[in-house]
């Protein structure tokens, strides 16, 4: 008997594996996926504090589905706007227009279209100086004149010490991006305006107050004529600093009279739209420009009010914008230092200057200097020694450095004319989203936390949970 079970057995093991020999001979029928995979439906762009990931487009596929799960949520709701953008960008000191003029043609041409260009990181808004910044190769304005002298007819006006690097740059950039918004902002007047004659410190003469009005009519027109509009100014960058060169100390009360008796009504009489801007300086003094905006004869030439954040808090611009939400709010300016660490001022910048000036009401995010050298060259003497630009540029080599990815993660994506749109902010995951003028959903993201984390970006009632480790910034785009 066990001889007959046996026998039986090897038969059927036998044929057994002979139908799964002549299975490999056949092809397998085709069947259809219950679920067929999903396609990617998010883009996600990457930076990691520890530059193992600098703007890096991710290869995972990010797919909305309907299906809840335990993550924390970040909804984004489009129908919920805010303000319109107006674009993200550097100041183009004239120390970074000279060490980019100075490159070689190709690479000179290649960076330019890298930063400005629709493929590149599309930066549209610029600040320049009005005459010299301290990261100016030299202290100059546009009329200098010897000592003891004044010209109150302006005769000797030029903007000669900008036409070498300046000002071709930025028809350069114009070519590229025609489009470009360009904020000026003055260090200084020329001294002989001062009542200290220095270019450090010291306050406008009354005396000179039209003159300085005309000034500004005669820099914006000389730009203009150049083929380089001046979208807007502000009067005095940083006014109670006066320890910089160059610098000057401007008064709420002082500003406020410029404006009203002088700035005001010399660009209405020569028909000039460019945009006066208040303030220029910390978020710890909200009360300057409230009192020039408190000032009913001043108010109706003021289109706005311009921050930095080296003192305060970024949440200042919300409280000018709700005294007057007529009022532009502007984030104009924040350095990188040399003594920073990439981590740490990629987390804060991103979550300061990105995610909390657009949540403030703020229609720009301007980083500090776009470029300098290895040496943090050029810069005026005491002018600042330890900003470090966007860029090292090095003959015709350039280094990127953490603001560049910075202002990156906002400007490649976010065209001007988006419109800031409700997002949520859940733990240590702060957010900013926007809907750019094509329609495209757009949400950046920093993860504040010591590990990675997983979430949901909940839009319409739909999911999809992308990963973020810590210390990152995301960029989503749908």
């Amino acid at each position: 008997m066990k001889n007959k079970i046996f026998h039986a057995g090897f038969i059927l093991i036998a044929f057994l594996s002979l139908s799964a020999s002549c299975s490999k001979d056949k092809p397998s029928p085709v069947t259809t996926p219950v679920n067929p995979p999903l396609t990617n439906e998010v883009d996600f762009w990457l930076t990691r504090g520890d530059k193992t990931s600098l703007l890096e487009k991710q290869t995972n596929i990010l797919g909305f589905a309907e299906a809840a799960n335990g993550f924390t949520n970040i909804i984004v709701d489009s129908a919920v706007t805010y303000q319109t953008i107006d674009g993200f960008g550097f100041t183009l000191t004239g120390g970074s227009a000279q060490l980019i003029d100075n490159m070689g043609a190709a690479e000179k041409n290649n960076l330019l279209n890298d930063l400005f260009a629709a493929n590149g990181i599309g930066i549209s808004y610029l600040r320049v100086s009005i005459g010299a910044s301290d990261l100016s190769a030299s202290v100059f304005s546009y009329d200098d004149i010897p000592a003891g002298q004044t010209d109150p007819t302006l005769a000797n006006f030029s903007l000669s010490q900008d036409l070498t690097h300046l000002v071709p740059i930025l028809q350069k950039i114009l070519a590229i991006n025609p489009n470009i918004k360009i904020l000026g902002s003055p260090w200084s007047p020329p001294v002989w305006m001062k009542d200290n004659g220095s270019s450090i410190g010291g306050s406008l003469q009354l005396q000179f107050y039209d003159v300085y009005a005309q000034y500004f009519v005669k820099y914006v027109q000389a730009m203009a004529a150049l083929g380089i509009p001046i979208a807007a100014i502000t009067i005095q960058n940083e006014p109670l600093h006066g320890g910089n060169n160059p610098s000057m100390i401007m008064t709420a009360a002082e500003q406020a009279n410029f404006i009203k008796n002088n700035l005001g009504p010399a660009f209405q009489a020569a028909s000039i739209q460019t945009k006066i801007i208040i303030w220029d300086h910390n978020c710890d003094n909200p009360g300057y420009p409230l009192s020039i905006l408190n000032d009913a004869a001043a108010r109706p030439f003021v289109d706005g009010s311009a921050f930095h954040l080296y003192a305060g808090d970024i949440s200042a611009l919300s409280s000018v914008h709700d005294a007057y939400p007529d009022k532009n709010v502007y984030f104009t300016e924040q350095w990188t230092s040399a003594n920073g660490s990439f981590d740490g001022d990629l987390a804060w910048h991103i979550k300061n200057v990105i995610i909390g000036s657009m949540r403030n009401w703020s229609k720009v995010a301007l980083e500090w200097n776009l470029a300098n050298d290895p040496n943090y060259q050029p810069h005026t003497p005491g002018g600042c020694t330890e900003c470090k630009g966007a860029l090292t540029i090095s003959g015709s080599g350039v280094a990127k450095n953490v603001a560049y990815y910075i202002i990156a993660h906002a400007s490649k994506f976010i065209p001007a004319g988006s419109v800031r749109i409700s997002s949520t902010s859940a733990g240590s995951l702060p957010s900013v989203a926007f809907k750019t003028p094509n329609g495209k959903k757009v949400l950046i993201v920093l993860n504040e936390g010591s590990t990675a984390q997983s979430f949901n970006i909940k839009y319409k009632n739909k999911w999809v949970t992308p990963n973020l480790p810590a210390g990152a910034v995301g960029t989503f785009v749908w």
